[in-house]
């Protein structure tokens, strides 16, 4: 894949590169903690979505489409890119997305 000069080289810090496909890295800046728990609800996530698409539940579907997204925005993922931001925004942003995912399992135990 050949880079588009707006978006930055293809292998580098802010992505990587996998069968010709650039994809945004995790922010370096956060606490290893915070990245471990934004992983483990996007892997959740994932999990659901497969889960719903085999069930033909498409609430579901988008929920855990949901919490894919969150955990993504929270880890840097996707939405502004990591490095044009301070790194207060950044760790702030992250924090908000795992207290929202954090409230989608309180939401769904009650």
């Amino acid at each position: 894949m050949t880079p588009r000069s707006d978006d930055g080289p293809g292998e580098d810090d802010h992505w990587f590169v996998v069968n010709g496909r650039r994809w945004r890295r995790t922010d370096p800046s956060l606490p290893s903690e915070l990245v471990a728990s934004l992983q483990s609800h996007l892997g959740r996530g994932r999990s659901g979505v497969g889960v719903a698409k085999r069930a033909g539940d498409d609430d579901a579907v988008a929920a855990a489409r949901r919490r894919v997204g969150l955990a993504k925005h929270g880890l840097g993922e996707r939405g502004p890119k990591w490095w044009e931001e301070p790194e207060a925004d950044r760790l702030g942003r992250a924090e908000a997305a795992l207290r929202e995912l954090d409230a989608l399992d309180e939401s769904s135990a009650g």
